[in-house]
């Protein structure tokens, strides 16, 4: 999921120079930028906790979505107060194409989901 946001970021960045210079294509990379780094802490609270009960994994996934929104409010914040260069459409544009990129994630079969045994036991 990660490498398809850098791969994205990437390419909005390219798309957003033809318009906007390198004004667009820095505010696009911004853009991207803070959804990856907001599902890196994710994906990194997430794995480091093994979870022994139904509960207990709630509660890590819960407290790994509450900062990784507020990781995204921080560095929309930051980014926004900071950046006066910014462009609004190549900014939002890439922020909102990577958001759907992680949802999207879940939807996707992990190529390795093949080798996990089945419930009843069978390889």
């Amino acid at each position: 999921m990660l490498l398809w946001q850098v791969i994205a970021i990437a390419a909005l960045s390219l798309v957003a120079a033809i318009p906007w210079g390198k004004e667009g294509a820095i505010s696009a990379a911004l853009g991207g930028s803070i959804n990856a780094a907001a599902g890196g802490i994710y994906g990194w609270m997430v794995s480091r906790r093994k979870a022994g009960t139904a509960g207990e994994a709630l509660r890590t996934l819960f407290r790994a979505e509450a900062v990784k929104v507020t990781a995204i409010v921080l560095l929309l914040w930051l980014v926004l107060t900071s950046y006066r260069g910014i462009v609004y459409p190549a900014f939002f544009g890439s922020f909102v194409v990577t958001v759907l990129i992680f949802a999207a994630a879940i939807a996707v079969r992990d190529k390795d989901q093949g080798n996990i045994p089945r419930a009843s036991g069978e390889q």
